[in-house]
């Protein structure tokens, strides 16, 4: 009798472990995050980098400084050089007004012969040459409008030219402010105040780990019960038997099949080929990136 109690209690032992082993999740993968490596857009001496690994930073948000001075001063520059070129055009009407004013003149005087040639009390000759002043004046008057147009339209562009290239300062100007690109944790920091900065040297790593998302794996025969949108269950893994269970979205499925990862698991053991999945997760503090976990379809 006690034989047979010492067996049923080896049977017992024996189903409990295999029921512990019994896997709850249909595939394995592991939880990443978008992650954005910031450098830097100017090249100057970093004044200020008020940043460390595991800071919370907002969209948009200015974390540092590059050297501003000489790109404030060429600003600077082009801006005299604009009020330079607006102080050279030529005020159109005051530069006409003396030209005009024999205009009128002449044709008062082309109009006083017509009536005494009328009259007879002038000759022809001298109302031909009262017509003749009067085109002289209206194409010097023509000649100067041209003249003080073409004159004004270059200096337009030149100032136009000018306020691009401010314009270009400006913006550079902006880019020597180091900003946060996306909200989110900093991960990692590669420079420090006072270091000569280059354009295109890194500065910081950000993560959106508010946002996180675990890419898995599944089989060919999972695949028809899967679709993006699809709710599913996503379980963290601690270790001994340790973890918590999220609500999780499908935002995306591989369109080709790959060899499964050495480091990932599958409902089917057997299976070679696998699709990517990946599955979006919000995080309420505890989820890291590079944490393994299990999905349950």
């Amino acid at each position: 009798m006690k034989a047979l109690q010492g067996v049923f209690v080896i049977a017992v032992i024996a189903l409990t472990a295999c029921n512990n082993n019994k896997r709850n999740y249909d595939a394995t993968g592991v939880f990443e995050a978008t992650e954005v490596t910031v450098s830097a857009e100017q090249t100057g001496r970093l004044l200020q980098l008020d940043l460390s690994e595991g800071s919370k930073l907002g969209l948009g948000e200015q974390v540092g400084l590059i050297d501003t001075v000489q790109l404030y001063l060429k600003a600077r520059q082009l801006g005299v050089t604009k009020d330079i070129y607006a102080n050279q055009r030529p005020d159109l009407q005051k530069q006409i007004a003396a030209t005009r004013q024999q205009l009128l003149k002449a044709e008062t005087e082309q109009r006083r012969f017509e009536s005494l040639v009328a009259d007879n009390a002038a000759t022809q000759k001298q109302l031909d040459d009262a017509k003749n002043a009067v085109q002289v004046l209206r194409r010097q008057l023509e000649a100067q409008i041209s003249s003080l147009g073409n004159n004004t339209r270059s200096l337009n562009s030149q100032m136009s030219a000018a306020d691009i290239q401010r314009y270009q300062i400006l913006d550079q100007l902006d880019k020597c402010h180091i900003k946060a690109p996306i909200a989110g944790t900093v991960l990692d920091k590669y420079a420090e105040p006072g270091e000569f900065a280059v354009t295109g040297k890194p500065l910081f790593k950000i993560a959106d780990t508010d946002n996180m998302f675990i890419r898995t794996y599944i089989t060919s025969v999972q695949l028809e019960k899967v679709k993006v949108g699809q709710q599913v269950k996503v379980m963290s893994d601690y270790g001994d038997n340790k973890g918590r269970v999220y609500d999780g979205i499908v935002t995306w499925i591989s369109n080709r099949s790959e060899f499964t990862p050495k480091t990932i698991l599958t409902n089917d053991e057997r299976a070679d080929l696998v699709y990517a999945v990946k599955i979006a997760v919000k995080n309420d503090g505890y989820l890291k990136i590079g944490m393994y976990g299990g999905v349950k379809l």
